[in-house]
């Protein structure tokens, strides 16, 4: 079955906002939910959690598009179309597909939509593959998905754009995924999340010292707030 995105359009300039619409409208593979002029205006429709991409402005009054895309769910990937090219890396270190400069042609806009629609069906796949293998876990990498023990992961650590999976044997992985997308699929029972950029397998876990684990060469620091309940989950 083809894959179809639910999209909706937010910029402040009528005549932009005209131009996505045509676009969208001859784009079999997008179904339009909506055109806002504005992000806080969008909020509602796209906190459900039910829209694929958003075709975002950045320069907005209120809340611009780089604050809008912080707080959006991790599902939602972000295409800006934009006249300002100097926000172009803040914009992929916040979901984003892709960064399209107006004025947006129409070759330009379907290079995109490419985009989102295969970052779309590898993440419905790696969805599909962990509902039907248990103490399994699917993950992008790349271009590629990769499944994994969930036993061999010793760690995961998020570094800038990437989730790098380090595990008992073999290679570390590294992912696109983000920190909330792994975790909402491993299982809460053995894997804690102990530092905002760390995740560790309360199973693998042998040393702790210092406010520190422990792997071999490598310490991975404790948050001061999660410390009573990772020692308490260790029963130490």
């Amino acid at each position: 079955m083809e894959t179809t995105l639910k999209c909706i359009i937010i910029d402040d300039e009528p005549l932009a906002r005209e131009l996505m619409k045509s676009y969208v409208d001859k784009t079999p593979v997008l179904e339009l939910e909506g055109a806002f002029e504005s992000a806080a205006d969008a909020m509602k429709c796209v906190m459900g959690g039910d829209i694929d991409v958003i075709f975002l402005d950045i320069n907005m009054p209120m809340l611009n598009g780089i604050e809008f895309a912080s707080v959006i769910p991790t599902s939602t990937r972000i295409i800006y179309v934009t006249a300002y090219e100097q926000y172009a890396l803040q914009g992929f270190k916040v979901n984003a597909l892709d960064y399209l400069l107006k004025p947006v042609s129409y070759p330009e806009f379907l290079k995109a939509v490419g985009k989102a629609v295969e970052w779309h069906t590898m993440r419905r796949a790696v969805t599909r593959e962990n509902k039907t293998q248990p103490g399994m876990i699917t993950v992008k990498a790349d271009h590629r998905l990769v499944q994994m023990r969930t036993d061999s992961i010793r760690y995961i650590e998020v570094q800038k754009d990437r989730v790098i999976f380090y595990r008992t044997e073999g290679e570390p992985i590294s992912s696109l995924m983000s920190m909330k997308e792994i975790e909402e699929q491993l299982p809460d029972d053995v894997f804690m999340r102990i530092h905002r950029s760390f995740i560790v397998n309360l199973r693998n876990v042998e040393i702790v010292e210092r406010g520190r684990v422990v792997f071999g060469k490598t310490y991975i620091p404790i948050s001061d707030s999660r410390r009573e309940e990772f020692l308490a989950r260790l029963g130490k």
